[in-house]
């Protein structure tokens, strides 16, 4: 039998922890949030995952932790590009934004236009939801099916305008050139040459331990191990 939402949100408020709360909103998030570890969400993906209005409705909650689970769950085939959009609307802090809308973005068949469009906001997590969702889409993506011009192009945006962009927006072009680097053989000497170009990438994380990765040394760790060109078979989870 289905699950309802309210069976979830207590499912949800059970799992949650006080550490991990105050983890996510030192990161950004704010009530309502729970503090849900990840692997603790992905226990309840099965339960929801065979009801795509359950999923849509508990990302409508608002609460982090349902949201990312909404993420985990929805299935991208089957989504509107309106909910989409709706979605990266109310994406206020970059977890849902990066991560959650962009993968399900990625995986859509709205991946590229919705990208595009959001690159462009002057919102910054819709930007900065735009910027991860093509990357997300590169490293899904076969090399004959990505527009590798418009990828030339977005590196050359990337060197002249990262160090002046928005915070969260710099932390995902940075990444955008990591990407790119790393999973798409035919630019990887441009990735490169732009990522030297950029060098470090100052990102503003709050009261967090996290770092920003120096594009050039990450592609080349990548390179060592072997996984350049690796496609990723999704981009969730």
């Amino acid at each position: 039998m289905a699950l309802t939402v309210e069976e979830v949100m207590s499912k949800l408020e059970e799992l949650g922890t006080e550490q991990t709360k105050q983890t996510f909103i030192r990161h950004g998030a704010r009530e309502p949030v729970f503090g849900v570890k990840i692997g603790d969400l992905k226990k309840l993906v099965k339960d929801v995952k065979k009801d795509q209005e359950l999923a849509r409705a508990l990302y409508d909650t608002g609460n982090c932790d349902a949201m990312y689970l909404a993420g985990l769950t929805v299935n991208p085939k089957l989504v509107t590009k309106e909910m989409l959009q709706s979605w990266a609307r109310s994406a206020y802090w970059y977890m849902p934004a990066e991560y959650t809308v962009a993968w399900i973005a990625a995986e859509s068949p709205y991946a590229l236009e919705l990208a595009r469009e959001w690159m462009q906001s002057p919102d910054e997590m819709i930007a900065t939801c735009g910027w991860s969702a093509y990357a997300n889409y590169i490293s899904i993506t076969p090399d004959d099916k990505l527009v590798l011009d418009e990828i030339r192009s977005l590196l050359n945006q990337v060197e002249q305008t990262i160090h002046k962009e928005r915070n969260r927006v710099r932390y995902n072009m940075n990444s955008f050139v990591i990407v790119v680097g790393s999973y798409c053989p035919a630019l990887y000497e441009e990735a490169c040459q732009v990522a030297e170009k950029i060098g470090k990438v100052d990102v503003n994380v709050g009261q967090t331990a996290c770092k920003v990765p120096l594009a050039f040394d990450y592609i080349q760790k990548v390179l060592e191990s072997g996984r350049l060109g690796k496609k990723k078979k999704t981009c969730v989870c």
